[in-house]
């Protein structure tokens, strides 16, 4: 099971406006060029997101169901991947100090992901969510940096820590 955690350094409530908004995964979700919410009210419990992976021309679709929201605080996810089956993403806000601690929690749940997981899936599952949280990071300072209520921006347009790309 992937575990991994960040300390971003705005408000549990920027993070989760980000999170929120079910048209912006696209922005810090590894693999994931857009998104949308075509069911429910995103994040709420059965909420439905499609989103899109691009593979040099080929174009994948496919959709994330939201199974718990503790609005503010928690939501957890079930990704539909195609044939590689379904996996758990949890995503768990918690205040510290000014700041929020996102920890994410993911493993696989129905089909091929399932079998096949294992330490080197596992290795890569964490360097994504390394490089999903920095982006992460990156979008929610950005965004309270814009309204004033967190960090200014990096000199050089990107985060420290962060790289500066898209990952």
């Amino acid at each position: 099971m992937a575990r991994r955690h960040r300390l971003i350094k705005t408000s549990p409530q920027t993070v989760w406006a980000v999170l929120a908004d079910g048209s912006r995964y696209g922005e810090w979700v590894v693999g994931t060029s857009t998104s949308q919410p075509v069911r429910g009210d995103w994040p709420g419990k059965d909420s439905v997101i499609d989103y899109e992976v691009r593979l040099g021309p080929l174009r994948l679709t496919n959709e994330t169901v939201v199974r718990r929201c503790e609005e503010g605080a928690a939501v957890e996810l079930e990704a539909h991947a195609g044939f590689l089956g379904t996996a758990r993403i949890a995503i768990e806000l918690r205040p510290w100090g000014e700041h929020c601690l996102v920890i994410v929690d993911e493993h696989p749940l129905q089909g091929a992901g399932g079998v096949l997981h294992n330490m080197g899936m596992e290795a890569l599952i964490q360097l994504r969510h390394r490089t999903m949280l920095a982006r992460l990071a990156k979008v929610c300072e950005v965004e309270a940096a814009g309204r004033g209520t967190g960090p200014a921006p990096h000199p050089a347009g990107r985060l420290p820590g962060t790289g500066g790309g898209r990952g």
